[in-house]
């Protein structure tokens, strides 16, 4: 990991750690008094037991009116009523949405709670699924950004610092809104170089002075041997300690579903799988005729019905599609992303300890890496690289490698660090946004940026998560001006709960446990995922038949999701498709490839069941959803199944549902790379002398006298027998693929490793030259040596 490479020489870093330190007390001391000590006023409390989210097709009725019947009031958020005229012919004067959003991530979603919260009348609506696109992809951190702060000292960048500020207040305002889907995570720099030590716990010290009252826990620097203990799986060579400092972690894609229903709570209509076709102007008297946007064409992606939805403004929060809705208002437009793409991969749980992570800020490419506990696995990344936009974008293999390459740095030689190891693999796209009003119009923005074009339209791009809420405050802000609106008062989401976290504790899924028993893991996953609305999943839950659980008929014996989940889903939380399940509501897909494709089938009868799909459509959705897996990590030749197969072998369908056996036993090779199996597969080749796909005793015979060593069948029987373990007579692929791994794992050499030109002196799947003999002319051949004992295993 830290490879002697410094940023600067020990000296240097000593005394700019003292400085540090030193700079930050006095900041410490002199920095203003939050305002959050003022009395906390008392906002629209937690939904009763019984309530129930306006269905979908009552969200579609508002938007096919504009609103007209969602109710204003006085001090608070609106109030959707009964749509008494479905088909109204548009008039003047009527009282439409304040605010059309396009997109239902982070931003919009967000943007449309506080909007609604401010009493304004709010219309989101989202192509695909909420949370779909790059909220659902992030690292699953909500941090002030240390890597951000180590800039922001060595370029003497105040713009920099006040940004890292303000991430760290929104970091605390985050884990007090939403409790039971963020917490808390202590991370480790392991440090290799003595001098990194005080320069790094200098570093994180100020981290903790900048959050001020905000702050979690203090951080703190361990020696070596407290540093295993807390990491065991760590590389000790070279270890001189570590630095912990703490940081936010949440749940990402379940956070944005809460925002979705907090906003609808709040009077807000929110629409999944509803496209923004067109966008459409009018000359403005007020703004002396100058055309401007005042509706929008959307289009019901589940049926192709289409209307407009008239409005008083249109906020673009698309993250990285924001150019193509900019299009629809002017077609000649300059593009402003920059699109990167960010690449994560979800490894098993003995990868890391279950409540620590790891910061790697040096990487062989001068890139950060973190390593990080998440939903019972560890995932691993980021890699930043150009890329195109597209809705599901496939990682790279490369990037893949690259990461697991930077985890073999950290870890210990003891932990082989796999490809087959690898559960699921996916791309998010970060926004990186350029301002088109800046002078230097190719430099990006460092956080986020609020553009509004001559037609109107209002665009929000960049940021993170961590400072959604503080976008969308600032987004509204924006709009109230822009478009003249009257809100009620100022933001108040600084004081939202969002819906599930009212009544969470941390002990809440022990009362879980007692009243529907339920598995102690799944009662933990339901309060840590759905908060105090735990209560109503439970009671969807179906009885198990076991004396105990009680309640709650898993998925898969792996994970703790349960089929009254899905039931949810579509119930209460807008789920439409089943990608829609196993991505957003759950986090299925990100956690292992496999099991969500075997449990694919179990997920469409149920929600099939809740939408009353027929067999066609549950065809379809399968095919879709295997579509989406290739987004995941799921191998291009495993798309062919269909959910026939699947359904046929109750789920058991082999590695990644390969339909080519020879193909899943290769991609269940976790030893080797893709180039390291196709050497090898060509190494068996040569070995194999009569082409049969099967070493046998002629083979090795025959390997034996090119090689310049005395051949018999005695010899050559006695060879076999030590790798045929199944006693075949003979070795196939499959069984080389054993011996080669043992050599490569475990450095176990024998006479036939030596023959088939293994040996753990030589990179696996390479060529080499071995046998001195070999050439010898025929009359040379009489000095022929024998296989020495130690390569014989010791038998011959």
């Amino acid at each position: 990991m830290y490879r002697g490479r410094s940023f600067m020489p020990g000296r240097r870093a000593l005394v700019l750690s003292t400085a540090t330190v030193a700079v930050g007390s006095a900041y410490l001391l002199a920095r203003p008094a939050y305002a959050d000590s003022n009395p906390v006023p008392v906002y629209k409390k937690r939904p009763g037991p019984l309530w129930s989210p306006p269905s979908r097709a009552q969200m579609l009725e508002h938007l096919r009116t504009s609103g007209v019947y969602v109710h204003r009031t006085l001090d608070g958020a609106p109030e959707p009523g009964a749509v008494l005229k479905k088909d109204e012919a548009e008039s003047e004067g009527e009282d439409v949405f304040d605010l059309l959003i396009v997109g239902g991530g982070a931003t919009g979603a967000g943007t449309a709670l506080d909007a609604a919260s401010r009493g304004l009348k709010v219309a989101c609506v989202e192509r695909d699924d909420f949370a779909s696109g790059t909220s659902s992809k992030s690292t699953k951190l909500v941090h002030g950004g240390v890597r951000y702060l180590q800039k922001a000292i060595f370029e003497l960048d105040y713009e920099q610092w006040k940004l890292v500020k303000e991430a760290l207040k929104e970091r605390r305002v985050f884990l007090e809104t939403a409790p039971h889907l963020s917490s808390m995570l202590p991370i480790l720099l392991p440090i290799y170089t003595w001098w990194q030590l005080p320069y790094y716990y200098a570093g994180c010290k100020l981290y903790d002075i900048l959050a001020g009252k905000e702050n979690m826990e203090s951080a703190y620097w361990m020696g070596k041997g407290k540093a295993m203990e807390a990491f065991p799986m760590l590389k000790s060579d070279g270890l001189v300690g570590g630095v912990v400092y703490y940081d936010g972690q949440h749940n990402d894609s379940r956070m944005n579903i809460s925002l979705v229903m907090t906003a609808v709570q709040h009077g807000a209509i929110m629409a999944n799988h509803v496209e923004v076709t067109a966008l459409h102007k009018r000359p403005d008297p007020s703004r002396g005729g100058e055309e401007r946007i005042y509706a929008a064409s959307v289009k019901d992606r589940m049926t192709g019905e289409e209307w407009k939805v008239r409005c008083r403004g249109v906020i673009n929060a698309t993250g990285p599609f924001s150019d193509g809705v900019r299009k629809l208002d002017e077609p000649t437009t300059k593009e402003i992303v920059a699109p990167s793409a960010g690449v994560h991969i979800t490894l098993p749980n003995y990868y890391g300890p279950k409540t620590m992570g790891l910061l790697d800020p040096a990487t062989s490419d001068g890139r950060v890496i973190f390593f990080l506990p998440w939903q019972g696995n560890v995932i691993a990344g980021t890699t930043d690289s150009p890329t195109t936009v597209s809705q599901n974008p496939v990682p790279a293999e490369k990037e893949i490698q690259w990461i697991l390459d930077e985890v073999r740095n950290y870890l210990s030689p003891d932990v082989k660090v796999r490809r087959g190891d690898v559960l699921s693999a996916w791309s998010g796209i970060r926004p990186l946004v350029m301002d088109p009003a800046a002078k230097n119009t190719q430099s990006l923005v460092r956080n986020h940026m609020i553009n509004i074009s001559k037609g109107g339209l209002l665009t929000i791009a960049g940021g993170k998560w961590t400072t959604y809420r503080a976008m969308a405050e600032e987004t509204v802000d924006a709009a109230v001006k822009e478009y003249g609106l009257k809100p009620n008062g100022p933001s108040t989401t600084e004081h939202i709960k969002l819906v599930g976290g009212h009544a969470w504790s941390k002990t809440m899924y022990i009362k879980l446990i007692q009243q529907f028993g339920l598995e102690t893991e799944v009662a933990k996953h339901l309060s840590e995922s759905y908060g105090d609305r735990a209560w109503t999943v439970a009671s969807m839950a179906a009885t198990t038949g076991l004396s105990w659980p009680l309640h709650g008929v898993r998925f898969s014996p792996l994970y703790p999701y349960i089929e009254a989940e899905a039931r949810y889903a579509v119930r209460c939380e807008y789920a439409l498709t089943a990608v829609d399940f196993v991505a957003r509501r759950t986090r299925m897909s990100f956690l292992n490839v496999q099991v969500t494709l075997e449990t694919l089938p179990r997920v469409i009868d149920i929600m099939g069941e809740e939408l009353g799909w027929d067999r066609a459509k549950k065809e379809t959705e399968f095919d879709n959803a295997v579509e989406f897996l290739k987004s995941m990590g799921l191998p291009e030749q495993a798309t062919k199944i269909k959910l026939a197969d699947v359904a046929k072998s109750h789920g058991n369908i082999g590695t990644l549902g390969l339909a080519n056996s020879e193909d899943a036993k290769l991609y269940a090779r976790a030893q080797f790379t893709p180039d390291e199996v196709s050497n090898l597969k060509k190494q068996f080749e040569e070995f194999d002398f009569d082409h049969d796909q099967h070493i046998t005793k002629d083979d090795l015979i025959h390997a034996m006298t090119n090689m310049g060593y005395d051949a018999s069948t005695e010899l050559a029987d006695s060879i076999l027998r030590e790798v045929d373990f199944g006693r075949k007579g003979f070795v196939d692929f499959q069984d080389y693929l054993d011996i080669a791994a043992g050599l490569k794992e475990l450095s176990l050499e024998s006479a036939f490793t030596h023959l088939a030109q293994l040996d753990s002196s030589r990179k696996i799947g390479e060529k080499a030259q071995i046998g001195p003999h070999a050439d010898d002319a025929s009359s040379q051949r009489d000095t022929r040596r024998k296989i020495p004992v130690e390569r014989s295993g010791g038998g011959t």
